[in-house]
């Protein structure tokens, strides 16, 4: 194997305890928008720097011409022979290398592309739902009420946004914490962070026997809702959001359909806790030293694998 390969194989494996520790870390709740961004770029160099090492590994010392990188040398090894061929010259490890990075490739595309066909199904069953059931209603402007004694409050993102309030939570919300819900959820529609999401929902259902995809969905997902709970802070009075959510959280949060981002839905009841007590006790945000570092490490392990697949190969 090259240098170039050794650092890629330590990259991908680096990044799996990177991941279990970033999802117990405290220091995100301070800035969940630079910690999303972490978690962003450590899945992105996870799957590059992994299919990297293997496809790395597969062409490495194979003597076809020599490409700018890992990349151009299996491009140059496909133009040059044909499978059999090409067996013979790498190798039967090397072979089953190629196959594992691009099959590896492969799955990753696929469950992202699939996750993003059932989303979309599910959202367009929801709508359609809505359209047969849900009403309007003055207290909550520019927001669908379905009649339902459970307390829920969500959003569909999309190219034709809405927002979905039931009938309990009208009656169990005061006019302030009704106005707090749907700032929260309008800022989860402005903000699109169902494409944040989008990613890790396709790992956890690709990997649910995998707790650091667990981990990695369950910490996104809680950063997202406190990005939210901090936009309507700009607006609103900390405590009217708070003990929205404590409602809301107490009435079980009622049924969240899939694909829809909710204010109190299938969370952790310490999850709530965790987002109602930085609420009425905000930790102190993150220095600018300590922010400008988080975003230099998310260059760093997305652009660091990058490089090396384009290095020349020694």
């Amino acid at each position: 194997m090259s240098t170039a390969d050794l650092i890629l194989a330590a990259i991908a494996v680096g990044c799996i305890p990177a991941a279990s520790a970033l999802a117990t870390a405290s220091w995100p709740r301070r800035s969940p928008v630079a910690a999303i961004l972490l978690w962003q770029a450590l899945g992105l160099s996870w799957g590059l720097a992994a299919v990297g090492a293997l496809v790395g590994f597969a062409v490495t010392g194979s003597g076809a011409a020599i490409g700018t990188g890992a990349l151009g040398r299996l491009v140059s090894l496909a133009r040059a022979a044909n499978p059999a061929a090409l067996a013979v010259a790498i190798g039967p490890a090397r072979v089953a290398c190629l196959a594992a990075g691009l099959l590896l490739l492969g799955v990753l595309c696929w469950i992202l592309v699939a996750a993003t066909a059932s989303v979309l199904r599910a959202r367009q069953r929801q709508r359609e739902l809505l359209r047969l059931l849900a009403r309007g209603d003055p207290k909550v402007p520019g927001a669908l009420v379905v009649d339902h004694p459970a307390a829920a409050a969500y959003c569909l993102p999309g190219l034709r946004p809405e927002i979905v309030i039931s009938a309990g939570a009208l009656d169990l919300l005061d006019a302030h914490e009704l106005a707090a819900v749907l700032a929260h959820e309008r800022a989860h529609l402005r903000e699109r962070h169902d494409l944040v999401l989008l990613p890790f929902l396709a790992l956890l259902r690709a990997f649910s026997w995998a707790g650091v995809a667990t981990g990695a969905y369950r910490a996104v997902a809680l950063l997202l809702e406190m990005h939210a709970d901090d936009r309507v802070l700009r607006q609103l009075p900390a405590r009217e959001l708070a003990t929205a959510l404590l409602r809301v959280g107490a009435a079980g949060g009622g049924g969240v359909p899939a694909g829809a981002l909710a204010m109190a839905g299938p969370q952790l009841e310490c999850e709530v806790a965790a987002r109602v007590i930085r609420l009425l006790r905000p930790p102190p945000v993150l220095g600018g030293a300590a922010t400008c570092l988080v975003l230099f490490l998310s260059t760093v392990l997305v652009a660091g694998p990058a490089i090396l697949l384009m290095l020349p190969l020694r």
